[in-house]
């Protein structure tokens, strides 16, 4: 398949490179930490950050090296609208406005990350924040054109592994070191190109990353569980192989076990890139084996264990661009990528107990239209493929297929003042269960979905700088395989997860109003949103004799019972960044800024939904020349009291950061040493956004030293 869609397409790219594409920018706007003027690449038709009508946030040059962490969610989650899952330090995806899992599209520079990250919260995404250039994410009814999946957003990570434009010196030759005092994390990234015959050039990276048992601020369990845990002291245990100490787990501080880890990639590309457009291929390893946090025992007839993960993908990418620039196509772009994984969940003593098998194949063809006047617009079609079994005693979905194609157009007029934007897609989706066995209660059969969906927007320039606007869509998304069909223990989540093969496909309609104005001194970007949801597909805990009826055993090894649901819910909320700069001292631009974010939803006539983020705020002071910077933050979450039935309250923290960064090598970001000292105080914080929050607090006080080279 690889090679066909190679031949494919190399004549088209090679027959018309006529006009170059330019580099995308690399520098953030200094005005304010969380934004950027750059393009957002993984808009079809691409525009200034401050032009699209939706919220968004990019994420690059010094503010990207400030906030890299091991994992894209943590790197992500003080962006406004982001939280993460944070299931422990090694797996944590994005949750953006309230929405995670399978509602949100992560990319590798446009394509999905063809991980099974969105199969489960302990399934890391195979995507290195090391490597990434820089970070888009994007909210709102424009994401959908990257699928019905995407209704809460796209976090799309650009790295320079497919090499975009030639490197002005012929070469180009990026580093970066850093230290984290939190997990003894060590982690070393490079990656290097160069012009070696004249539109040929050729790219290679890699990145080795060795991490410790996490530090915390306080207990590993939270208040409520030691409880549960020290009523159980002396409590008998019939029939248990080793009786729990539930005095010991109660008394566990300072160290978050089995939280190590260590991860290493390799990549190469190859790049034609002339006046035309470009045409290039790439290869990526990941490797990674890393510890979960131990849902630990707090009652009698409850198992603990301290399970592993050992992650391999191999990974094919694709992508041409033609730039014809005639009266009628503007642009023709293809991205295409191959990638099988594999990932073990290990035993205490090793041993593999359940085994992931993932092959998905992602194309996406867009054709953008000449501009005429004040309207342009882009088209296109998107396949998605996925092979996905799950092998071993605690397998909790069958081998399972999913076929997918969608076909979108987004058309948009702009006379400067006065912005319409509106978009559609149809979505056919194919869901066939195939278990290999009949004795596991698995459902065998096959699902299809035709969905559609579509957004409008418009927006109005009130003043220079100044523009408000209104945005509705409409959304159909299809179930996901684990929603179908989960039926079984999970090792990994240590818990009994069960699916419905009859659910229907989930509607929504949704009402976002936006709010921009930027100055010279002055920046703000405002969003609030409310989403109605018919046939809404939620996850909650419920009484584990739910799971045992569903078994044919009837045994659930003692996990909690987590079981997917329909219903009526509703979302709202809003998402705020601000900043402005206060004045100029010698060198040095001092500028503060505030962003605060906050989401509401429930499962209509029924309860809160579940793990949602609470109000949070976040303020910072930074004073910034051409050769430094520094800054000191306090971010604030509120305690989280609206929860589901069985999940417990999360109390909410105060962060205070500081960093300090010198570019001694000149102005430019990719030469800078930065010192940072995050959660300085050493709180205990948990966030109520994590399954294991009540066993996973965050990172206690970290000092981070990295070092970023450039030439």
């Amino acid at each position: 398949m690889k090679t066909l869609l190679l031949a494919a397409v190399a004549p088209l790219a090679l027959a018309s490179l006529t006009v170059a594409l330019p580099a995308a920018a690399q520098d953030a706007r200094q005005a304010d930490p969380h934004r950027s003027d750059d393009i957002i690449v993984s808009a079809p038709i691409r525009q200034s950050e401050a032009d699209v009508l939706q919220g968004t946030s990019v994420l690059a040059g010094e503010n990207l090296t400030r906030e890299l962490r091991s994992t894209i969610g943590e790197t992500l989650a003080r962006l406004p609208g982001v939280s993460s899952t944070s299931f422990g330090p090694n797996a944590s995806r994005p949750i953006l406005r309230g929405f995670q899992g399978d509602r949100i599209r992560v990319l590798t520079d446009g394509i999905g990350s063809i991980d099974v990250s969105n199969t489960s919260v302990d399934h890391a995404v195979i995507i290195d924040p090391l490597l990434s250039e820089r970070v888009e994410v994007l909210r709102g009814p424009a994401a959908l054109l990257y699928g019905s999946s995407a209704v809460g957003g796209v976090v799309n990570v650009v790295d320079r592994r497919i090499p975009r434009a030639l490197p002005e010196k012929g070469y180009r030759v990026d580093a970066i070191a850093n230290y984290g005092s939190a997990a003894d994390e060590r982690s070393v990234a490079g990656s290097a190109e160069a012009v070696v015959a004249g539109p040929l050039v050729l790219h290679v990276d890699g990145s080795y990353l060795k991490a410790d048992d996490l530090r915390i601020g306080g207990f590993v369990l939270s208040r409520q569980a030691r409880r549960e845990a020290l009523a159980s002291v002396g409590a008998p245990q019939p029939g248990a192989d080793e009786p729990i100490d539930f005095a010991a787990n109660a008394a566990l501080r300072g160290r978050l076990p089995n939280t190590a880890a260590e991860t290493w990639t390799a990549g190469a590309g190859a790049a034609i890139v002339t006046d035309g457009g470009t045409l290039g291929v790439s290869y990526g390893h990941y490797d990674s084996l890393y510890g979960l946090p131990v849902r630990y025992a707090t009652q009698p007839g409850q198992e603990q264990e301290a399970p592993r993960l050992d992650v391999v993908q191999n990974r094919y990418d694709l992508r041409a661009e033609v730039t014809p620039h005639g009266s009628v196509i503007d642009a023709i772009r293809l991205r295409a990528a191959h990638a099988n994984y594999r990932h073990f969940e290990l035993e205490e003593d090793g041993a593999v107990g359940t085994a992931f098998y993932n092959k998905g194949l992602e194309g996406r063809l867009e054709i953008v239209q000449a501009k005429r006047g004040g309207w342009q617009g882009a088209s296109g079609a998107q396949y998605f493929s996925r092979a996905f079994n799950v092998v071993g005693d605690e397998a909790f979905l069958p081998r399972n297929d999913t076929q997918q194609v969608g076909l979108f157009t987004l058309q948009q007029y702009d006379d400067g003042r006065f912005k319409a934007e509106g978009g559609v897609r149809y979505e056919n989706t194919v869901l066939s269960g195939k278990p290999l066995n009949d004795d596991r209660g698995f459902f065998a059969g096959q699902r299809r979905f035709d969905t559609w969906s579509g957004s409008i927007g418009a927006g109005y320039a009130l003043a220079d700088g100044v523009r408000i606007g209104l945005n509705g869509s409409r959304t159909e998304r299809a179930p996901s395989a684990e929603e179908l069909f989960a039926n079984g223990p999970h090792a990994g989540t240590q818990a009994y997860e069960l699916g419905n093969p009859d659910f229907r496909a989930e509607k929504s309609w949704g009402l976002e109003a936006t709010f921009h104005a930027h100055s010279d001194r002055f920046s703000l970007d405002a969003s609030a949103y409310y989403n109605w949801f018919d046939d809404y597909i939620y996850e909650t805990r419920v009484a584990d004799a739910v799971c045992e009826a569903a078994t044919p055993s009837g045994d659930i090894d003692g996990l909690p019972c987590f079981q997917c649901s329909q219903a009526k819910a509703r979302y709202y909320g809003f998402e705020a960044d601000a900043s402005a700069r206060l004045a100029t001292v010698g060198a040095h631009t001092i500028t503060a800024d505030l962003m605060g974010d906050y989401v509401h939803a429930t499962v209509v006539d029924r309860s809160p939904v579940p793990r949602i983020p609470p109000l949070r705020v976040l303020g910072g002071l930074e004073a910034r020349s051409d050769t430094s910077s520094a800054r000191v933050e306090v971010e604030h979450a509120f305690a989280q009291r609206r929860v589901a039935p069985l999940e417990t309250t999360t109390d909410g923290y105060t962060m205070v950061n500081a960093s300090l960064s010198f570019r001694p090598w000149g102005s430019g970001d990719r030469r800078s040493i930065l010192l940072a000292a995050n959660n300085i105080f050493d709180v205990e914080a948990r966030r109520s956004t994590s399954v294991l929050k009540d066993f996973a607090p965050l990172a206690g006080r970290d000092i981070r030293v990295t070092l970023r080279v450039g030439i």
